[in-house]
């Protein structure tokens, strides 16, 4: 998923993804195993090179969460090649090794996970690195007042304010589920925005940049909320998550 979905809400412009969505759903729903689930990454991937509307998978997967991805691939990395830059308007610009991040203090929150197409996975755990910790280890600067997220898929991009980015259940996630994030939830390290949508949730985090405004991630500019408080935008009412 990324976000954990690009996802669709109900209420705005539905025939942007709806009918692709519910061809996934009968052609994709069927298949379980988590070897075809792999498998078909890939074609996945090249169906969105060619999808104007950004839906490149639907995959039903193990815990209620399902597939997404913007990117017509995403490359797989690990302990020997991921990294995390930080960046931007800030007095130390710092790039994190995975090992760095696991060695950081961790917090641990388990909440609901809603996608603003409307399936929630309740009782979620999460567990990473608080976004405020990076940010006053790098020293954001007087004049920072938002972050822009960018991801090593290439493509995908997310947005908060300074304040939100700020809150403590924001994280630089590297555990969901009790396990080390897997390459299609978004590891080895994704976003993790507990009270919004899943979308702000960027996977395969690679960048978070302090910049003096907010910059509209990828779904923000077709139409999504940028301030995407679950309950609370996107014309859904869905009971919030924290």
């Amino acid at each position: 998923m990324n976000s954990e979905p690009a996802e669709e809400p109900e209420g705005r412009p539905i025939g942007r993804r709806v009918f692709l969505g519910t061809l996934g759903l009968g052609a994709l729903g069927v298949v379980t195993a988590p070897v075809l689930q792999r498998g078909l990454e890939g074609f996945l991937g090249t169906v969105s090179g060619k999808d104007p509307t950004g839906l490149t998978g639907l995959l039903p997967n193990g815990g209620g969460f399902r597939y997404y991805s913007v990117a017509a691939s995403v490359p797989h990395k690990g302990p020997a090649d991921y990294r995390l830059t930080v960046d931007g308007l800030v007095d130390h610009p710092h790039t994190y090794t995975l090992a760095e991040l696991r060695a950081l203090p961790q917090t641990r929150l388990v909440k609901d996970v809603q996608c603003v197409t409307g399936w929630r996975v309740p009782g979620t755990p999460f567990e990473g690195v608080r976004l405020s910790h990076l940010l006053d280890a790098a020293g954001v600067r007087a004049s920072g007042k938002a972050i822009r997220f960018t991801c090593f898929d290439g493509t995908y991009t997310e947005s908060l304010t300074l304040d939100q980015a700020r809150r403590p259940d924001v994280l630089a996630a590297l555990r969901m589920q009790d396990k080390d994030i897997g390459h299609d939830h978004g590891g080895p390290v994704r976003l993790y925005v507990a009270p919004m949508y899943f979308y702000k949730s960027a996977k395969w985090l690679s960048g978070i940049t302090v910049t003096d405004e907010v910059r509209p991630g990828y779904w923000e500019n077709l139409g999504y909320d940028v301030d995407a408080w679950v309950g609370r935008s996107n014309g859904r009412t869905d009971e919030p998550t924290s």
